[in-house]
């Protein structure tokens, strides 16, 4: 499975900064014990840093877990004001969070260009 998620799906965003170098067992236990849901129901688990420019997504794919990685050269992700404990967040919202769009303000931010 690439980077293959839908509508379908639920996603939940870790609303406190996470330390990147946790990686399955680490954010897995995130989800247990903060988020209480299932680490393995197959929704997409969002994690960011402290300074905001890095997020690791945890899924589960039948037979195991995935985690997706993005480390942005320049900006950060901008998290949906209120982001606390466990907020479930639609698709479109992880959409525009992917690609750079404020959620706040509808406006995608610069990141990087060559």
């Amino acid at each position: 499975m690439m980077l293959s998620v839908s509508a379908k799906l639920r996603f939940f965003l870790y609303g406190y900064p996470t330390d990147m170098r946790k990686s399955f067992e680490g954010l897995g236990g995130l989800v247990r014990c903060h988020l209480q849901e299932d680490v393995q129901s197959g929704d997409v688990y969002l994690f960011i840093n402290r300074r905001g420019d890095r997020i690791k997504l945890l899924v589960w794919d039948r037979d195991g877990f995935w985690i997706h990685y993005k480390r942005l050269e320049k900006g950060t992700f901008r998290l949906p004001s209120g982001a606390t404990d466990g907020p479930e967040i639609s698709y479109s919202d992880l959409v525009m969070l992917l690609e750079g769009i404020d959620l706040k303000r509808g406006k995608k931010m610069v990141r990087y260009g060559r």
